[in-house]
């Protein structure tokens, strides 16, 4: 079994920056790829970014070119650095980890709000 635990959200202006990072424990050997989802108020969760552990990325058309996600497969820890934010990026994102051996796993969520 996988547990996630996120961290770096926040509040911050349109334009600005954020960091999340996010941290697996117990089987992580297990662990195929990892990722983000998030879910905006109101709506439902859609897929952020992904990276394999052989750091093939895939990223919504929403956030190209502004977020990049990146992995430390040893202890495998995945972040996502967020730049040029903006309001319609406000939601609780969620991280999640894929295993070969068992059903994904998620993070608690983490919020990220927007806001002038």
């Amino acid at each position: 079994q996988v547990q996630l635990v996120e961290s770096g959200g926040g509040l911050v202006q349109p334009g600005g920056s954020l960091s999340l990072s996010c941290a697996a424990s117990g089987s992580i050997s297990s662990i195929s790829g990892m990722g983000w989802y998030r879910q905006p108020p109101g709506k439902e969760r859609e897929l952020v970014a992904s990276i394999t552990s052989g750091r093939h990325t895939n990223y919504a058309d929403a956030v190209k070119g502004r977020f990049t996600i990146s992995i430390d497969n040893a202890k495998k820890v995945v972040y996502l650095q967020m730049n040029s934010l903006e309001p319609e990026d406000t939601a609780t994102y969620y991280c999640y980890a894929d295993s070969v051996v068992a059903a994904v796993s998620w993070g608690q969520g983490t919020q990220v709000t927007v806001s002038s």
